[in-house]
């Protein structure tokens, strides 16, 4: 209760900045003014926005589209808060944090965009002579295999899972709290593998492979998040290395990280199984009342 106390008051003020490499951060600086993070969210916020802009106004369903509009940006939001807001800032010093915020990305974040279907949206946001290049490319059937194979539900799975215990492996964890480039990759490969699986939880595989598919992610990432809770010393040096500013010890830091992937994140996974499997059910329903109707 103690700690759960200190990560509440650190959300809530602001203090000085303690380095996590001057070049991604400016001294004394809260909010995180990276280029390389800054520069995809605005182009892909103004070019979804200019999308929407242009079909609205073609659009014969104009209420799905704002929908979907909806989704995209209360997205793209939670990538802002998570990559660019002062929790970025504060999850570089305090482990718990950092692990609120790849749960963000991963959890909330990818199946916002996800369920915004915003490919055709983002190309009408682009000049017609690139949409078209672009659509060519897509439209290749070498891209559309690749697409095919990387979005089947296992695959997915197998990528989304591999990329969440590897990153946490201590030694490459510990090794992006210093290393500003490394610690982007970790973010993508989170964002990138987080959409390709709800690409394929939502819109490929069906309603019970879909659950079947969140339920293996929630067991293996309980399990990773139970090992790091009950480890009986401190695995991430670099990353609880200033837990104790913060009114933490290391220990307590990582237990609370551990806490965050364990039971949050999990109840997010089975949460969206759970959706599917009840889905399942009802259409299933539904099928045999219109199959009694005309047999």
């Amino acid at each position: 209760m103690r700690a759960l106390i200190v990560i509440s008051a650190t959300l809530l003020s602001a203090g000085r900045a303690m380095g996590h490499g001057v070049e991604a951060h400016g001294s004394g600086a809260y909010w995180t003014f990276d280029p390389w993070v800054i520069a995809p969210l605005a182009l892909f916020g103004i070019l979804y926005g200019v999308g929407f802009l242009r079909l609205r106004a073609r659009s014969s369903q104009p209420r799905m589209l704002t929908l979907s509009a909806c989704s995209f940006f209360c997205g793209w939001l939670v990538l802002v808060i998570a990559l660019v807001s002062p929790l970025h800032f504060l999850g570089e010093h305090l482990f718990t944090l950092h692990m609120v915020e790849h749960e963000l990305v991963m959890t909330l974040s990818a199946p916002l965009i996800v369920l915004a279907r915003p490919i055709g949206v983002l190309f009408w946001g682009m000049p017609r002579w690139l949409r078209i290049g672009l659509m060519r490319i897509l439209k290749a059937t070498p891209v559309e295999l690749g697409w095919d194979l990387m979005t089947a539900g296992i695959a997915a799975t197998m990528a989304h899972g591999a990329a969440i215990w590897i990153w946490h492996l201590p030694p490459l964890f510990d090794a992006t709290v210093s290393d500003v480039a490394l610690h982007r990759l970790q973010h993508l490969s989170f964002f990138i593998t987080g959409v390709v699986f709800w690409w394929a939880i939502i819109w490929k595989a069906g309603k019970g492979a879909g659950a079947w598919y969140l339920f293996i992610t929630m067991m293996h990432t309980s399990i990773l998040g139970a090992l790091i809770t009950v480890s009986p010393r401190v695995l991430y040096i670099s990353q609880t290395l200033n837990a104790p500013d913060w009114g933490l010890t290391p220990l307590e830091d990582q237990q609370l990280a551990g806490i965050v992937m364990w039971v949050p994140g999990g109840v997010i996974y089975a949460a969206a199984g759970l959706a599917l499997l009840a889905k399942l059910i009802t259409s299933s329903r539904k099928e045999r009342r219109c199959a009694s109707l005309y047999s």
